[in-house]
Order: C-alpha cells, then structure tokens, then sequence
C-alpha cells in the first residue's frame, strides 16, 4: 500500500455510503465496512489495496480494542450486582425532590463516569426519573434531557470506549484524559440542569401507566458503601499516576500502571467487596457480551478511518481551514462533531475523528492532549441522531415516541457544544 493515495471523493463517497447503509438499518458493521470498500474502489485503489487500506485501518484500533474488553469486567460488575442502582438510589434520595433535576443528572453523570455506558446509565435511571416525574408534575423531555445531559457530562471523564479511544488516538494515558474533561464535564453538568429546569412544563408529562413498571426491587442491591468500592479502586488506581506527576513524588509518578489492567482489578475487588466473589464468571461474561456490540462497530469504524486516513481528505480539511483563516485548533471539535454526527455515536466519532484528522490536528500545533479532549467533548455535540442505537434506547426508557425524542436533540447538542466550547477555550485557546 506504500505510495497509495485515495482520492478525496472517494473518502467522502466512502462515508457517505456507510451513513446512507447505517440510516436504511444495516448493521453499523457492515455498512462501515462497505463504505470503506466502495470508497477505496472509488478513490483508486484496487481490490488488494482495498484489502491493505481495511486491515491498516481495523489494526489501528486494536489497542483501543483490548482496553475496552477489560473494561467489560468492570461494566459488568456494577451493571449486574446492582452497584450502578444503588448509587443512583442513593443520589436522588439524598437531594430530594425539590432538587429533582439535579438528582437525575448527577446521578447518571455519576453513573456514566465510574464505567457503565451511557444507553445503560440513562436505563438505569429511567425507571426513578418517571416516579419523580410523575410525582412532581416534570416533563419528559426535561428529564429525558436531565440523564441524557448529565450522561454525556459523565461521559468524557469515564473509563468507557470513548474515553479509551480518545487517549490512545493520541498515545495517552486514560488517566490524563479522564482529568483533563472535568471542567468542560461540570459545564456540561450545570448547564443540563438549567436548561431542563426551564423546560420542566414543556412537553408531555409522566402518566400513571408510564410508572407503572417503574418501581424497582432495591433489596437485593448492595449497601452504598460496598457499591462504591469498584469505581473507587478504578479511580485511585488511575488517577495515582497524574496526581504524582503534578506533586513531585517520584514514587507515585513511575506507578504507570494500563488501563487494561486498572478497570478489571478495580471490578473484581468491588466484587468481593460486595460479597459476589462467586458471581465472577457470571459478571464478566455479562461485561463481555455487553461490549461486543461495541467492539465490532469499533473495528468497523477502523475499517473506514483507514480509508479516510489513506486519503488526501486531511489535507484537503488543513488547506480549507488554511485558506479560510478559521484557526486551525478549531480542527479538533469540528472533527470530533462532524465524525460522531456521522455515525451517531461517540466512540465511533472519536475513532474516526483521531484515525482520519490525528496527524493533520497535531500538525496545526495542537498539542495531544488538547487535541484528545477537544475532539472527545466535539463527539458529543450531535451524536444522539435517530441512525444511532443511543437514540432509540433512551426514547424507550422513557417512553417517548420518536417525534417527541427528536425534539430533544437541539437541548442535547447545547449541552455537547458548551463542553466542547469549554474545552477549546480552555487547552485551544487559553492553555
């Protein structure tokens, strides 16, 4: 494949065709991979440099691949033992009802950022928003709004998929990008709870019927104070290794230990902490299974990152921005929401965004870790589009139908544009 260069309209026919496949329900797999075959064919290539561009393209994202496999143990452990319940139960109890909004909120924030993705957090939630929501006379789009805002706040400072794609897109500790998204993650925090606050009237309000299955059975749940033991042993562990670099402490700073090994560890000492020592191969089963879906759509997202990256579209980008006079920092969010619009997804925007526009980003001057926050907290402008599974998931969790929830993206794409304006004023700009 040395020497080869893809056209541009090939690239862009490329993604096109996954986006119109993934739109007319393909499985998001094959559609990215034929888009990448068809795109490749278009731009040049012949069939055995077609083959190159795809393997190039899926072997770049192995990395990523492994990591968010031993991140299932972790999933799977709060998932399936009721740790993830607990400490949401706990969250809205705490605040109370006249705090409602802010309960849901942090609370799936919360719950997104210790591990558990965001479709899972926002179910998790669901069924305590449509109680309080009927109790309290909220809307659902405003609670709706409430887990989905705080999810994606919680989002970019998590161990999950989009995280990990985001750090080793620019060959970085997980840990880094975890810290470097708080501030842009309690924008987005705050910002959820006062747009939902303001449309707490506007829209359908819960009915009795909707909360009719909405009581959960929390006595087989873990007590708090076992429940937080996973997350807590994740974040320290993580966390060890910046926190010795900014205070000095040799010690600290050579403890570089992988994520790969971080989040399984922390799942299996939160598991004995809750007394399910035996439940071992049952909750990481359930871990794996449930980031298959995941993983497959991430190989098919390397598959088309190949295409783009072995394409002159990069270059076309840089000199557009060049000729245009925009700063070329802005590279990375645009990257980040235009990818992630694409696919509906942000894993797989991130995927796409750092394989396709990584090098062309850090040549405009962008340093790494600026580039992986400003396209991890672009991805989550405008990822909630109906080609998306996010989409349909979260409408049902709250019993919306699909003209309701598609009123609700605008409010989403506010919260996703303050984190990602944040984040570019605060590493693009100020840092």
């Amino acid at each position: 494949m040395e020497g080869l260069t893809i056209s541009w309209i090939g690239a862009l026919a490329g993604l096109a065709i996954a986006i119109i496949l993934i739109l007319r329900k393909l499985n998001p797999v094959y559609a990215l991979f034929l888009g990448a075959i068809v795109g490749a064919l278009l731009g040049g290539a012949n069939l055995e440099q077609t083959i190159s561009v795809l393997i190039s393209g899926t072997q770049s994202v192995m990395g990523t691949v492994i990591r968010v496999l031993a991140a299932g143990v972790l999933a799977g452990v709060m998932m399936e033992s009721g740790a993830a319940e607990t400490i949401a139960q706990a969250i809205v109890k705490k605040f109370g009802g006249s705090k409602a909004i802010l309960a849901l909120a942090l609370a799936t924030m919360i719950i997104t950022a210790v591990g558990v993705f965001i479709p899972v957090a926002v179910l998790i939630v669901a069924p305590i928003a449509l109680s309080v929501g009927n109790k309290m006379g909220i809307s659902k789009l405003a609670l709706l709004l409430a887990l989905s805002g705080g999810g994606k706040a919680g989002n970019i400072i998590s161990p999950n998929p989009n995280t990990i794609a985001a750090a080793r897109g620019f060959n970085l500790d997980l840990s880094h990008v975890m810290l470097a998204g708080v501030v842009p993650a309690i924008c987005g925090l705050l910002v959820t709870v006062l747009v939902a606050s303001l449309l707490k009237t506007k829209g359908v309000k819960v009915s009795d019927q909707d909360t009719a299955d909405s009581d959960v059975d929390t006595s087989k749940y873990p007590p708090l104070g076992r429940a937080i033991v996973a997350p807590l042993v994740a974040v320290i562990l993580l966390m060890i290794n910046p926190i010795g670099s900014i205070s000095g402490i040799e010690a600290l700073s050579s403890f570089k230990v992988d994520a790969m090994y971080i989040l399984p560890i922390a799942g299996i000492v939160g598991m004995l902490a809750m007394g399910q020592g035996r439940n071992i191969l049952k909750y990481s089963t359930s871990g794996l299974n449930k980031m298959t879906a995941t993983v497959l759509i991430l190989i098919g997202a390397g598959g088309i990152a190949g295409l783009i990256s072995a394409s002159d579209l990069s270059a076309q980008v840089v000199g557009l921005i060049e000729a245009s006079g925009v700063s070329g920092t802005l590279l990375a969010p645009l990257a980040g929401i235009l990818m992630a619009a694409a696919t509906a997804s942000t894993s797989t925007g991130v995927i796409l965004a750092t394989g396709s526009f990584g090098e062309a980003i850090l040549n405009m001057g962008t340093a790494p870790l600026a580039a992986a926050v400003m396209v991890h907290t672009g991805a989550t402008v405008i990822d909630s589009l109906p080609q998306g599974n996010y989409f349909h998931v979260t409408a049902d969790s709250m019993k919306m139908s699909i003209k309701q929830r598609m009123g609700l993206i605008p409010y989403e794409a506010i919260v996703g544009g303050t984190m990602a304006i944040v984040a570019t004023l605060m590493y693009g700009f100020l840092l």
